[in-house]
């Protein structure tokens, strides 16, 4: 059956449409982090930064918002329902865009970038919650399979259109872009997105039930034990993002060059997630992770090597990132499924927690490394190194010492009581 063909549970719109807004949507953040990477510069003497290094905060404070409101959105999309909440978000998303296009001042800047990851938030909560209530097993599958394409290429074109924008107009037309992209999907989504959460399913908010959720979600072993190891991962991958600009620019002098290597290096990450979901149900969660972490650290403990011994150049620097991008490919996702493994009672409320503390955890992770920038790739391919030790550490005591779990790939549990 083509996709074309396929059933859909919406009168406006068909299937493939359907995969193509919510594929869209979750684009939103990408998009929003990734497009002004080539631009960073040019931000920096409009609004008078006068440390270079200060200029990540345009990325961390985003990304810090986006961390803090997905507490919220899975509470609010199953008391008010998803479209109303969603909605609501993407128009803050495009005001807050606009906002930041006439920022005056970095502070204002920062203001407005923070108000626009709180916003971006839901379409990462409420688009995972709208494919659930719509599809179920296989079809829910294939239309995760299909957005997850959309999401994979967005940081990977976002540099380009960041790049094409500052050679033909001004940087603030990167805000407008941005804002106009969350005008066409709160008009699309407000034509053509019912609401998916039947009235039955509507849930009332009770601070305790969600108390204890979170109780159990973060004094379990495995869950917050594998959700740490993602904060620490997701902190390498942060430190890439926030330091890449600089790295590629001042280092190594290749601006011209910036779209390719970014390309290039999130291209290994793509093809690491569509590797993973060929073999993890036959290997198993903790084969592949722990195998890729073995991997991961040996890479970046010889980037360390090399740009400690001055080897470094702009060929080895992509050559290692597009290594450690693939582990970090295999790592994350496994990693997040481990987290939520014991969690399948609270599954909402844990995800939610698990997603805020490796955002959160991991954005101040990724700019303390990138804070550290000094005009050479050292301070961050030895930060990077570090952070694999740390997921080792954590990873051990998890497990008790032992790696590359035995038993069934599926990892059968028994969720705790919530």
């Amino acid at each position: 059956m083509t996709a074309s063909a396929e059933p859909s549970p919406f009168p406006k719109m068909g299937f493939r449409e359907f995969t193509a807004l919510i594929a869209l949507m979750m684009a939103l953040n990408a998009i929003a982090i990734d497009s002004m990477l080539p631009a960073l510069p040019q931000i920096a003497t409009s609004l008078g930064i006068a440390n270079d290094n200060d200029r990540q905060l345009i990325i961390t404070i985003y990304t810090l918002g986006f961390g803090i409101a997905q507490l919220f959105y899975g509470v609010l999309g199953d008391r008010y329902g998803r479209r109303p909440v969603l909605l609501t978000a993407i128009a803050c998303y495009a005001v807050a865009s606009i906002a930041a296009s006439f920022a005056p001042t970095f502070e204002a800047m920062l203001v407005a970038r923070f108000v626009q990851g709180l916003a971006a938030a839901a379409t990462r909560v409420l688009c995972v919650a709208i494919v659930r209530d719509s599809y179920a097993g296989p079809r829910m599958a294939r239309v995760m399979s299909l957005v997850f394409i959309v999401f994979l290429a967005a940081p990977m074109f976002a540099p380009f259109i960041g790049q094409m924008i500052i050679q033909f107009a001004h940087w603030r037309w990167i805000f407008g872009v941005l804002a106009l992209f969350g005008a066409i999907m709160f008009t699309w989504a407000g034509l053509k997105l019912p609401e998916t959460l039947k009235p039955e399913n509507k849930l009332p908010i009770r601070f305790g039930r969600i108390a204890e959720a979170f109780k159990v979600t973060l004094t379990t072993r495995q869950s917050i034990g594998y959700a740490l190891a993602m904060t620490v991962g997701f902190g390498g991958l942060m430190g890439f993002i926030t330091s890449v600009q600089q790295i590629v620019f001042d280092v190594f002098d290749a601006g011209q060059s910036f779209f390719l290597v970014f390309f290039l290096i999130a291209a290994f990450m793509g093809v690491a997630s569509m590797l993973n979901s060929k073999i993890v149900e036959r290997l198993g969660m903790r084969k592949v992770s722990h195998g890729a972490l073995m991997l991961y650290l040996f890479l970046t403990i010889t980037h360390a090597a090399v740009a400690l011994m001055g080897f470094e150049n702009l060929i080895t620097f992509a050559m290692f990132q597009a290594g450690v991008m693939f582990c970090f490919g295999l790592m994350g996702s496994n990693f997040g499924a481990l987290a939520m493994e014991p969690m399948g009672r609270i599954a909402g409320v844990a995800a939610s927690a698990q997603g805020t503390v490796s955002t959160i955890g991991g954005a101040l992770i990724g700019y303390f490394i990138g804070q550290q920038f000094n005009g050479s790739t050292v301070p961050f391919a030895v930060g990077v190194s570090l952070t694999g030790v740390v997921i080792l550490t954590i990873i051990l005591v998890v497990e008790r010492g032992r790696l590359f779990g035995a038993g069934h790939p599926m990892d059968v549990h028994k969720p705790p009581a919530a």
